[in-house]
């Protein structure tokens, strides 16, 4: 197992950041059941965690995209760790909204890219992978290169890798769901039975409740 991210998935069960509900089972955004959850946004109230996933995510964006000209975060969930990479880095800093701002300026993109940039995207988290391809599609709109994304986390769904493999996004994560469910074993978090249950639930998510 990668040290990184079995680290981080340790450091998640810590601050309770992973909910497992198999007979409460959460509703995602795209209407899928789920008896799992990963809320790594608590880590933004963990200082010392925080920093940690902005020390992680600065490294693996200069081992992996050394090229980079600017950071983008996908709202909302990608602003605070996005500004924070960003901020590290010293590089600009934008975010994407899901859809346009219904005033204004009407801006998809907030901040400013200059044409040609080499972007990276900062997620905080990757189960579909639809909205984080959309900000990409959005960029790209914006006459700039998407070099590559990281987040904190995916699930590793196969729709997703597909969908990554399609856009031609190289995707790089601190941690996931293989990581995630082997320390919740190690620790006592879950049991047997529960690893039974996300294994069957991950198979085929999206009809797994029916």
């Amino acid at each position: 197992m990668d040290t990184l991210k079995s680290a981080f998935a340790s450091r998640l069960l810590k601050i309770n950041a992973i909910k497992l509900q198999p007979n409460n089972p959460f509703t995602w955004a795209s209407g899928w059941k789920s008896p799992f959850y990963c809320d790594n946004r608590k880590t933004l109230s963990y200082p010392e965690l925080r920093n940690y996933v902005k020390i992680e995510l600065v490294h693996t964006i200069l081992d992996h995209f050394p090229e980079v000209e600017a950071i983008a975060g996908v709202a909302t969930g990608a602003i605070p760790q996005g500004a924070l990479v960003a901020d590290a880095l010293n590089l600009p800093f934008v975010y994407v909204r899901n859809k346009p701002k219904d005033h204004g300026l009407e801006n998809l993109i907030e901040g400013e890219l200059k044409a040609g940039m080499k972007v990276v995207v900062v997620e905080d988290l990757i189960s579909t992978g639809g909205s984080s391809l959309k900000a990409v599609e959005a960029i790209r709109n914006n006459a700039c290169e998407v070099i590559g994304m990281v987040a904190s986390y995916t699930y590793g769904f196969p729709v997703a890798k597909k969908a990554f493999k399609d856009a031609q996004i190289k995707l790089v994560t601190l941690t996931d769901y293989e990581h995630v469910v082997d320390e919740a074993l190690k620790t006592g978090y879950i049991d047997d039975s529960d690893v039974e249950v996300l294994h069957e639930w991950r198979k085929d998510p999206a009809h797994w409740d029916e």
